[in-house]
């Protein structure tokens, strides 16, 4: 595809030669101040969904702290049941844990697309030359279609249990450990304590073991995943969690190559999707001229010949985004409904108004 295929470099609205006719977008018209008012109560909308969300969240950590802190309280109170209540209380707080990693998930979704929003569009007023990323609109509108969390499960998980679980479940273990050691009367030796930490016919040795194991995978689980940076986390610094990991994790780069891939995971949006549709047309100087004025899309006229019939015709070749899909459906539907159109999936597409080159190292 030649530049002076292109029509425009960008993905975001374009100012038409005439500023007081507003902005082009696709071929519609819209106003600045209409866009921007538009962009305004979106803002408020997702931010409003992130702070119910991040509510949520604290809702589920005061359960999981209210839980803890009655079964301490009951256990030193209650001598005979202090194991067993010890026990349920970790069951509970695990399963808190599960809920607020699952709510979590959801926060980040919003707070993702707010993110986005400030960096990419608020942020960018603020500066000369007052001009969006290239890439945010596409970005937002691929996740206001197709929703799809930025964290997964496990990296949830873990990021929950370092900020906030992790002292619940150090609290519990002492309270099991000081229960055992200094009641009915502190303990002589080692072999009272593990003989007091039975639960009915289980004897000691099997209940602790069982405890350093169920204990052992949270903590595997929470500093295993520690690496993981898949959302950004609310405002902390990358790899800010725990230093020691964190230098582990970012290792430097080797190669100009790895340093390009890792400034491109560090973005506050994720790549969209990208495609390659073919249009085998009767009509496709018709096709091509509503592509180019209405999508504002390049197009590549291929020559090709049906091996069956043996006609030669011209075959149009579009790089497009997901988001642009069903509209250039609709324009070929348009202008030839015998039109066959194919979509492909494609790698990577550099140059403008899609992935802009890496700069030379």
């Amino acid at each position: 595809m030649s530049p002076e295929d292109t029509p425009t470099g960008s993905n975001g609205p374009a100012r038409p030669p005439n500023s007081q006719a507003g902005w082009t977008f696709r071929g519609n018209q819209m106003q600045p101040a209409e866009f921007n008012n538009a962009m305004v109560q979106l803002y408020q909308a997702e931010m409003q969904r992130a702070n119910i969300w991040r509510t949520r969240l604290d809702h589920t950590t005061q359960w999981a702290v209210i839980a803890a802190g009655a079964a301490i309280l009951f256990a030193f109170a209650s001598p005979e049941y202090y194991g067993t209540v010890l026990i349920l209380s970790t069951l509970f707080v695990t399963l808190f844990l599960w809920i607020e990693s699952r709510r979590y998930r959801y926060y980040e979704l919003w707070s993702h697309r707010v993110r986005l929003m400030e960096t990419d569009f608020f942020a960018a007023m603020l500066v000369p030359p007052f001009a969006p990323s290239p890439e945010w609109a596409e970005s937002l509108a691929e996740s206001l279609l197709q929703p799809n969390f930025p964290i997964s499960m496990w990296e949830a998980f873990g990021r929950r249990f370092r900020r906030n679980y992790i002292f619940l479940f150090l609290i519990l273990g002492l309270a099991w450990f000081a229960r055992g050691f200094l009641y009915p009367s502190p303990a002589t030796s080692l072999a009272e304590f593990v003989a007091r930490s039975g639960v009915g016919p289980i004897s000691g040795q099997v209940m602790l073991g069982i405890g350093v194991a169920y204990n052992g995978l949270l903590f595997l689980i929470g500093f295993g995943t520690a690496g993981l940076r898949h959302a950004s986390g609310e405002v902390l610094p990358k790899f800010s969690d725990f230093p020691v990991l964190g230098d582990l994790w970012s290792s430097p780069p080797k190669s100009g190559i790895e340093q390009a891939a890792r400034n491109a995971s560090t973005q506050t949006f994720r790549r969209r999707q990208q495609l390659l549709i073919w249009v085998i047309s009767n009509k496709p100087k018709v096709v091509a001229s509503r592509i180019l004025q209405e999508m504002r899309r390049g197009v590549t006229g291929l020559h090709g010949q049906g091996m069956f019939t043996g006609q030669e015709r011209d075959v149009l070749m579009v790089a497009i985004t997901i988001t642009e899909v069903a509209r250039l459906k609709a324009l070929v539907q348009q202008d030839d409904p015998n039109a066959l159109v194919i979509v492909t999936g494609a790698q990577e597409i550099l140059g403008r108004g899609f992935k802009p080159f890496a700069p030379a190292v």
